[in-house]
């Protein structure tokens, strides 16, 4: 019975040793291929195709922008949306910045003769374009009629979403002076009130449309 026990042991020590030295390698030679892995990576020169694949990108530019009548040039950042260039380099905080994502319609500003979600649209974008904001539409302390309409018909309660409203509503109200209340609805769907205060909104649109 001794011999048999000190044969196992011996042989379980022999296996041991076999398993230690196998592992011992293959540690060895994986760190060996991945260093030969890694040098031929780095040797290797870059195909041109993939160069060539690479976007150049644009850094800066300078564009010229005629908001609310007036003509500015600016130098811009590539990734700067018109709503930052507006709010942060001409000080026209009217259009807010609430989503940033095109859904709220806060920021809408016309642009040509359509109304665009400011925050969805870069600065180089809007190079050459005429764009009008909130700002553009009062004449000095004399409201605009879609202005007016909105005080005297309450289409606002925290205010926030109101001059997206406003500009949504005078986009239409410039191509149909006189919309149905269905084609006021689809021409404010892309505007959001977190008031819900839809009813005076279409109220004081509709209230717009009847001062032309």
């Amino acid at each position: 019975m001794r011999e048999k026990g000190k044969e196992l042991k011996e042989g379980r020590s022999k296996r041991e040793n076999r398993l230690k030295v196998s592992r011992r390698d293959f540690l060895k030679g994986m760190g060996t291929s991945a260093v030969a892995a890694t040098l031929t990576a780095t040797s290797l020169p870059m195909p041109p195709e993939a160069e060539a694949a690479l976007p150049a990108g644009v850094k800066e530019a300078v564009v010229q922008l005629t908001v609310n009548g007036q003509v500015h040039r600016l130098r811009v950042k590539s990734h700067w949306t018109l709503l930052e260039v507006l709010r942060n380099e001409l000080g026209l905080t009217g259009a807010k910045r609430f989503c940033d994502r095109g859904s709220c319609g806060a920021c809408t500003v016309i642009m040509g003769d359509k109304a665009v979600y400011a925050c969805s649209r870069l600065a180089i974008e809007a190079d050459g374009k005429s764009i009008t904001t909130i700002e553009g539409l009062a004449d000095g302390e004399k409201l605009h009629p879609i202005q007016e309409a909105f005080v005297q018909h309450d289409g606002m309660q925290c205010g926030f979403c109101t001059s997206g409203m406003i500009m949504s509503t005078k986009a239409l109200l410039d191509k149909h002076p006189r919309p149905t209340s269905s084609e006021m609805k689809e021409a404010l769907a892309g505007n959001i009130c977190r008031c819900s205060a839809y009813p005076k909104i279409l109220e004081s649109a509709m209230a717009a449309s009847q001062k032309g």
